[in-house]
């Protein structure tokens, strides 16, 4: 019972570098300076553990759902203690909407157009492996990566919150995708 307990965490431990993406493209920059999105996920990852019996699906993008959906709890809950004001069903829903979209836009920078079940779900590891292979990355080239292409901000608004200049920024960009591409082709 123990090793089927273990094997069901380190499935679920395979999303982590995925489900932090997305909950750092959720939180804002005046919440991240109070909460840290590995926060998030772990508790993330906890909830998941202990509704684990209760998930029906079978594929990998109905797992990867299945955790949106219980991050975007997570996350709603975190706004709504931030608030202090009372549950808001509308901004959980809202949050998996946001969620939803973040996810399309990660799935979109491996998009290939497959639609078969197979294709899919060699897509849904692609996108694992991709979100790995960044969490990996210095952290000032893999938050100008996910504030220039997943956030979708201009050169300047990431050189504004990453106080540097738009040319280095421009740098980093450069750098982390060559070294992403470097990672992905490794990990392949």
């Amino acid at each position: 019972m123990e090793n089927a307990a273990s094997g069901q965490t380190e499935q679920l431990e395979r999303y982590r570098s995925y489900l932090h993406l997305l909950a750092r493209l959720q939180l804002r920059s005046s919440v991240r300076a109070k909460v840290d999105a590995s926060d998030v996920v772990q508790q993330t990852l906890v909830q998941a553990i202990r509704r684990l019996e209760g998930f029906r699906g079978k594929t990998e993008a109905e797992m990867a759902g299945w955790l949106r959906q219980i991050l975007a709890r997570q996350l709603a809950n975190l706004a709504r203690d931030q608030a202090c004001g009372k549950r808001d069903v509308s901004r959980e829903r809202s949050l998996e909407a946001a969620l939803d979209e973040s996810a399309s836009r990660v799935t979109a920078l491996l998009a290939d157009g497959a639609s078969s079940p197979s294709q899919k779900a060699v897509r849904n590891e692609e996108v694992l492996r991709m979100t790995r292979a960044l969490a990996e990355l210095p952290e000032a080239q893999r938050e100008a990566i996910v504030l220039h292409h997943l956030e979708q901000r201009s050169l300047a608004e990431v050189s504004v919150e990453l106080d540097r200049s738009t040319a280095a920024v421009a740098g980093l960009i450069k750098r982390g995708l060559r070294q992403l591409r470097v990672r992905l082709e490794a990990a392949t």
